[in-house]
């Protein structure tokens, strides 16, 4: 069975609270490399037969995100 990995996060000029506080948290116990941290959602979709990238698209942008604030990332299985 086909594994679909759609990943969802804010679009960069969106503010990302959580992110900013994971940010913070890093600095705090000595990690000082980190320059961002961006929050986001994974899915993980088992799909019968051949993924049909286009459904899989509208799937993700009208349930899985807001696409007016969040980006929408698709991994296809490869061959």
């Amino acid at each position: 069975m086909p594994v679909v990995v759609v990943d969802v996060v804010l679009k960069q000029e969106i503010s990302d609270p959580q992110g900013q506080a994971v940010l913070g948290a890093l600095g705090r116990l000595g990690h000082s490399g980190v320059r961002s941290v961006r929050q986001g959602k994974h899915f993980v979709l088992d799909v019968e037969g051949e993924p049909d990238e286009a459904e899989l698209r509208q799937i993700a942008e009208t349930l899985l995100a807001n696409p007016v604030i969040e980006d929408v990332e698709l991994h296809l299985p490869t061959d």
